[in-house]
């Protein structure tokens, strides 16, 4: 037997990164639009909190804080459910369950 025969040979073809299955995305998706969902819940539920809460005189207030208050409270809730450790706020597996279910149909 010579060098070449016994040695294995390299295929790019089984190196090459694999697409995707259709089922992964789908489930990818779902957790997408899932924690998407959860962000926009929690951000209208914070609109409701801070409606109440009056502008700093000194340092806040304006016309620059009403306009810019609606996303300041869209990235506290992105970062609400966003936590470290995956845990959100907590409905995200819920809709993506019901997601998945839905899609099976």
């Amino acid at each position: 037997m010579s060098a070449i025969t016994t040695t294995p040979s390299f295929d790019p073809a089984l190196a090459a990164p694999r697409a995707p299955t259709a089922q992964t995305t789908s489930i990818e998706k779902a957790a997408k639009t899932a924690k998407a969902f959860e962000s926009q819940f929690v951000s209208q539920m914070y609109q409701h909190m801070f409606e109440g809460v009056e502008a700093d005189g000194l340092f806040g207030g304006g016309t620059g804080e009403k306009m810019f208050r609606s996303l300041l409270i869209d990235e506290y809730a992105k970062m609400t459910t966003n936590r470290p450790g995956g845990s959100g706020f907590g409905i995200a597996p819920a809709i993506q369950k019901m997601l998945l279910k839905q899609q099976e149909v």
